[in-house]
């Protein structure tokens, strides 16, 4: 299920929110990247637990970031988050997130690891297996353990987040007046 490479992480079934996978998107006029929010239910704690593992192993690994000694964890910005403590928002209830982001784009596949091509098939609220690596940063003061983007293996259709309906939800079809005559 979840296998774990030191700081690598391939979750269980997450769901997808605030997913910019297809187009790297500038979030407060910063450099371009693909970005999705990956809400992660607190009864996985098999995800949990790879990513608490990933998240120690890559502030040993990037002690040399954090002036060669490994920091207190409670001094450093974590990727996983409470959703009930963090986010006042429905989806987020009962669950952990973290944001992961790439400069790439990442691989996007269906059950069968085979690329999906067509857009509309990835979104948020829909349900995926993500591969994620964690590495420590230190810039402008702020220290702590940033969530790379991998790949993107959709398993199954959500409800959609965000609010947006679709056009199958906005709109009847209208008998067929003959407009012609």
């Amino acid at each position: 299920m979840s296998k774990q490479n030191g700081t690598k992480v391939v979750t269980g079934v997450v769901r997808l929110s605030y997913a910019n996978v297809w187009e790297p998107t500038s979030i407060n006029g910063s450099n371009p990247k693909y970005s999705v929010s990956l809400i992660i239910p607190k009864t996985d704690t098999q995800t949990i637990d790879a990513i608490n593992a990933a998240v120690d192993a890559a502030i040993k690994e990037g002690a040399a970031k954090f002036g060669g000694k490994i920091p207190n964890k409670a001094a450093l910005k974590l990727p996983l988050r409470d959703g009930d403590i963090e986010r006042d928002d429905e989806a987020y209830k009962g669950a952990y997130f973290v944001n992961a982001n790439s400069t790439t784009a990442p691989q996007i596949v269906d059950r069968a690891v085979q690329p999906i091509l067509d857009r509309g098939e990835v979104y948020s609220g829909c349900y995926a297996r993500v591969s994620l690596n964690f590495y420590a940063f230190n810039s402008n003061g702020n220290r702590g353990i940033a969530c790379g983007l991998g790949n993107i293996q959709k398993v199954k259709d959500g409800e959609a987040l965000g609010g947006k309906s679709s056009a199958a939800d906005d709109f009847t079809t209208e008998p067929d007046e003959d407009f012609l005559s």
